[in-house]
């Protein structure tokens, strides 16, 4: 597959350069390291990044479209044995079909929903190893090989993504970032972490994902419906002793535009959980509804400020009480996650110093992200971090990653 994805990259150049047209070429060069703080964790290396990456740009504009192609290569010497790795993380092409059809088909970045590190209706992939290691922002989101198309007209804009093998998140495995193991109880290292089976390859296992949105005054408002699996394995296959992903639709709905004198976004979705239409079977999760509220203005100066409020209601609580194991953790029936984010800006915008939390009254955890840049020139910007987590209980969202704590660096060359 590697191989492949390669061999795509080499395709979108040369048929871009073969027709005699301008290619663009950008990206940068990039040192990140970083230190853990906590003595106490169980893996086994206390760096838990220290990598060099390169990452080449390739994007042409054509009468009949668009190809566009990132490319990642990363020399990474946190581990025992350094090692080389690349990843295409882009590689499509985009092309209209009439006047209303858009289409863009190959290895894609996907995003939709309204909420600022909240996901309810986004139901692409995630990176969460990349977001707790302080690598930049726009790794949070894992690619996907995906046909993304988008018909416009009078009602709104139609959007369908069909992604033709289920892409999960990517999560904490021990081998960097320690995790809480349900089956030991306990924070673990690499040593206790068991991967999880994709779902079969089958057409009827592809995930499809839909959104219709058009203007409502100020506003923009969106219907979603996802057809596919959850992102996580929360399930447990008691056979093969193993988590699994169990299936999942999603029906949801957004709201987003301008209210005294800021932004404001409402958010809400229903997760059907396809394998415990009945909520009582305790290896796999309950169908949940999800609601969202958030608020962001400019509140001085070159200071920027939102905040949300996020409700998960599980369905069906009382069968999950009964069939709970005695050992477990108990969640409330209303989980509560509280975020915000600061934005300053100093010294004629070369500075940016910038807080991110999340806090979860009901769970009693939290994770919060701190950084400051400083743009040296157009081309160079050396950042500075840290990512904090603590809990109350090591079951939790947040409160099972408290070993984990760390602080970096970050030095990165564009061109």
């Amino acid at each position: 597959m590697r191989h492949i994805l390669l061999y795509i990259f080499v395709t979108i150049v040369t048929l871009a350069t073969s027709a005699r047209t301008e290619v663009e070429f950008d990206g940068f060069l990039q040192g990140l390291f970083g230190a853990r703080l906590d003595q106490a964790n169980p893996v086994m290396t206390e760096f838990p990044v220290s990598e060099s990456r390169f990452q080449l740009r390739a994007q042409h504009w054509g009468d009949r479209g668009q190809a566009f192609a990132r490319l990642d290569f990363v020399y990474d010497g946190a581990g025992e044995v350094p090692t080389t790795e690349w990843e295409l993380r882009e590689g499509y092409f985009k092309f209209r079909l009439g006047n209303s059809i858009d289409v863009k088909a190959g290895r894609q970045i996907l995003n939709w929903g309204t909420g600022d590190l909240i996901f309810i209706n986004d139901v692409f992939s995630k990176d969460y190893k990349s977001f707790f290691l302080g690598r930049e922002d726009q790794y949070l989101k894992a690619p996907q090989n995906a046909i993304r198309i988008g018909y416009y007209n009078p009602i709104g804009e139609l959007t369908v993504v069909w992604t033709p093998r289920f892409t999960p998140n990517r999560l904490p495995d021990g081998t960097r970032l320690s995790f809480f193991n349900p089956m030991t109880q306990s924070i673990v290292s690499n040593s206790s972490y068991a991967e999880a089976n994709l779902p079969d390859p089958k057409f009827e296992n592809s995930e499809v994902a839909t959104r219709l949105s058009r203007r409502i005054g100020n506003f923009k408002g969106s219907a979603y419906f996802y057809k596919g699996f959850y992102k996580n394995p929360i399930g447990f296959d008691q056979t093969a002793m193993l988590p699994v992903y169990p299936r999942l639709n999603v029906y949801g709905a957004t709201l987003r535009g301008a209210l005294l004198g800021g932004v404001l976004w409402l958010e809400g979705g229903y997760f059907d959980s396809r394998d415990d239409l009945d909520g009582n079977d305790p290896f796999m999760p309950n169908s949940s509804i999800n609601g969202m509220i958030g608020f962001e203005r400019q509140i001085a100066t070159n200071l920027t400020a939102n905040i949300q409020w996020q409700v998960d209601y599980m369905l069906d609580y009382d069968l999950y009480l009964v069939e709970l194991s005695p050992t477990a953790y108990i969640r409330d029936e209303a989980k509560h996650l509280l975020t915000t984010r600061w934005t300053k800006l100093l010294n004629s915008e070369l500075i940016t110093l910038s807080f991110f939390g999340f806090y979860s009254p009901s769970d009693e955890d939290m994770y919060l992200r701190i950084s400051g840049a400083y743009k040296y020139t157009d081309e160079i910007e050396l950042t500075v971090g840290a990512n904090v987590f603590d809990g109350k209980n090591q079951a939790t969202d947040f409160g099972q990653f408290m070993l984990n704590d760390n602080i970096y660096m970050r030095l990165t060359y564009g061109f």
